[in-house]
């Protein structure tokens, strides 16, 4: 059996991540999702809970989801990570838990322009879903403050929609 892959999703709120891995779990990968958990447990972002509130709950949720990501990689499935691994250091650190569970990490970089995102950000804040983060014009501002493009020696993978070609990867 060949070693399994794990999609890690580089980008910002409204990327187009979620996306992505819901079309890679359409062609078999685990999807695991750390916005669907939090909202499981919490609600909705901005809404159910503020958004001062995120981080609290966030971290008991990445931890779950890890768990969950070492659980499929050590029986052989291959998964996507539904995350945004703004950081640098954290997705060194998701690179070395696929390592560690014989996992094979795939970096995939979701570029967006803040225009971009603010006009999808307007439709999906209309709706109630756990993928439906509330994010004002204000908050993304201080997202792009905080996001980490990867860097060249992160060997990521830019998507541009052509979902068979990062499915392809995978294999």
């Amino acid at each position: 059996m060949s070693e399994p892959t794990a999609v890690l999703l580089i980008g910002i709120t409204g990327s187009g991540k979620t996306h992505l891995a819901q079309a890679l779990a359409d062609h078999g990968l685990v999807r695991l999702s750390v916005d669907e958990e939090i909202h499981r447990l919490h609600g909705r972002y901005g809404v159910d809970y503020p958004e001062h509130g995120y981080f609290e709950r966030e971290a008991p949720a990445v931890e779950t989801v890890r768990a969950q990501l070492t659980e499929h990689l050590l029986v052989g499935h291959s998964v996507v990570l539904d995350h945004g691994l703004w950081r640098r250091s954290d997705r060194d650190e998701w690179k070395k838990t696929v390592r560690a569970a014989g996992g094979r990490p795939l970096i995939v970089y979701l570029p967006a322009s803040k225009e971009e995102l603010l006009r999808r950000l307007a439709a999906r804040n209309q709706r109630q879903d756990a993928n439906a983060l509330a994010v004002t014009p204000e908050a993304l501002d201080d997202f792009f403050a905080r996001f980490e493009p990867p860097a060249d020696d992160e060997d990521a993978t830019e998507y541009h929609g052509d979902v068979d070609a990062v499915y392809s990867m995978t294999q």
